[in-house]
């Protein structure tokens, strides 16, 4: 009988894998002819033309997986796993318009390459759709005891920006090939489990229908990839993951409520936090792209794409493991779980020099203000100078 309870997880995992790899050779060709295409670059670490629109086989494999869901449901008398959290009133066909919209507009950018302001709208409009079909942050655990704190009419906004940060997250470190891919496989997965904890069977069948998904993707993803999943790929997965967490309403106490997407997203909240500190340090603008990447330093200490790939990964599944351990104990246990994880990520952070500026503002011989990289002969004596150099 247990096995048999965990028979249609397994089909909807099935489905969502085989649905990507089955239809990525085809999202590739429909790339190629819409010239969404990543050439080589001095940010980017592919050496010949690729790809880049592998998030319609992601799409397309967590579609195969909500169909299996609905004829595994409708015929073959499946538990029906579309119901809510108590906390919750949620629409889920909302949802999926929510998930095609974030869809579309990643579409649109890996062909069209939308400026940043139309881009931004349109994740903006698709977190107003999840935020409307009752996907909301309501109320927060009170991180001091007592009663949770109801956000009343800043429920709406709080709910865009969660969204929306989680949705670029994931894209902010699509960097190496199979890196955003398996980070969220590794992240979807642990939700999973923690889903299943708090008996969430939506959640749970939402997040391995991704895992399943982003597991097929890399069998064409990872290094050396041909293809990748571009911004139609990467902000699926992170504003999935975004909702995921918000069908999850995990029933631990205090504080850990609030910390566990935080440990779940670890490594490209670090990635991003890093990376503001560092172009703020150096007066260069938040957007200003640069290679001070994780990914990036670590092919600068001489890691390979493959082992470097492999380290995130691994730092990842620490970080998820953790997270799941929180869940399980009390308070003491939880609070040191989640001290090791902060000085365990810290560690990787100081050696890896993540907050040291890699661009910097020179003047020429001409008085003209230029951004340079370590790779200008003129790098070293600026930073010693802007006293960057540590």
């Amino acid at each position: 009988m247990a096995l048999l309870s965990w028979f249609p997880y397994a089909c909807v995992f099935l489905a969502a894998l085989l649905g990507c790899v089955i239809t990525t050779p085809t999202a590739r060709r429909i790339a190629v002819r819409a010239g969404a295409i990543d050439v080589p670059s001095r940010r980017r670490v592919n050496t010949h033309p690729i790809p880049r629109m592998g998030g319609i086989s992601i799409f397309l494999g967590l579609a195969a997986a909500a169909v299996v869901q609905w004829l595994g449901t409708t015929y073959l008398g499946w538990p029906v796993v579309l119901v809510s959290s108590p906390k919750l009133s949620v629409t889920y066909h909302g949802i999926v318009a929510s998930m095609v919209a974030i869809f579309i507009v990643g579409l649109v950018d890996d062909v069209k390459s939308l400026k940043p302001l139309p881009k931004l709208i349109g994740q903006i409009l698709a977190a107003t759709i999840a935020a409307a079909s009752g996907l909301l942050i309501g109320n927060i655990v009170n991180p001091f005891g007592g009663p949770e704190i109801a956000l009343g009419p800043l429920a709406y906004p709080v709910t865009i920006i969660y969204l929306v940060a989680f949705a670029n997250i994931v894209n902010l470190i699509d960097g190496l090939d199979g890196l955003a891919a398996g980070i969220t496989c590794i992240s979807s997965f642990t939700m999973f489990i923690l889903s299943m904890l708090s008996g969430r069977a939506d959640a749970a069948t939402f997040a391995l229908a991704l895992c399943g998904s982003t597991l097929g993707f890399l069998r064409y993803n990872f290094s050396p990839a041909c293809i990748f999943m571009g911004d139609s790929g990467s902000l699926l997965l992170g504003f999935s993951l975004g909702c995921i967490s918000l069908l999850s309403v995990t029933r631990v106490a205090g504080i850990t409520t609030l910390l566990l997407p935080l440990v779940l997203a670890g490594i490209p909240i670090i990635d991003t936090f890093s990376a503001i500190v560092r172009r703020k340090r150096a007066h260069v603008s938040v957007g200003q792209a640069d290679r001070g990447h994780i990914h990036h330093r670590l092919i600068a200490e001489g890691f390979d794409q493959r082992q470097a790939v492999v380290l995130i990964y691994l730092w990842t599944a620490a970080l998820c493991l953790g997270a799941v351990i929180m869940t399980q104990v009390e308070v003491g246990p939880r609070i040191a779980v989640f001290c090791l994880l902060v000085a365990m990520s810290a560690v990787f952070v100081i050696k890896l020099k993540l907050f040291q500026p890699v661009l910097l503002h020179h003047y020429d011989d001409q008085g003209n203000d230029e951004l340079i990289g370590p790779d200008d002969p003129s790098f070293k004596e600026e930073a010693h100078r802007q006293h960057m150099d540590s």
